[in-house]
């Protein structure tokens, strides 16, 4: 499975910003895709992301200004971010759960936010 991202970029606060991840590959052993980031000096954090069940999970810090949806048939997964603050500076990574334990990453994109 491969998997990449498009859409970082440089906003300012208040702005939005939509991600989108393409898969490719084996996409057949994906069970469930979703969001991450990683700001600098932290650890890599869920935003988003589908469950196994259908429904969706996101981040308390995006709840309601963040938004992921999927399109089957394009095998993409996207994340359109609205009202973004600088706290939400980092690189987003896609990130793929699949068969066998298996998961994926994308190469991330960074996303700036200034104040």
């Amino acid at each position: 499975v491969q998997l990449q991202a498009f859409g970082g970029g440089l906003v300012q606060a208040g702005g939005s910003l939509r991600l989108s991840c393409a898969a490719s590959g084996s996409i057949f052993s994906i069970n469930v895709m979703g969001w991450y980031r990683q700001a600098s000096g932290k650890q890599r954090e869920l935003v988003a992301a589908f469950t196994s069940g259908g429904s969706t999970d996101y981040a308390d810090s995006v709840k309601g200004r963040f938004t992921i949806s999927k399109d089957n048939a394009k095998n993409t997964v996207d994340l359109q971010m609205n009202r973004l603050k600088p706290e939400d500076t980092a690189v987003y990574y896609c990130h793929a759960d699949a068969e066998r334990g298996s998961d994926y990453w994308g190469k991330g994109t960074l996303v700036t936010v200034s104040s």
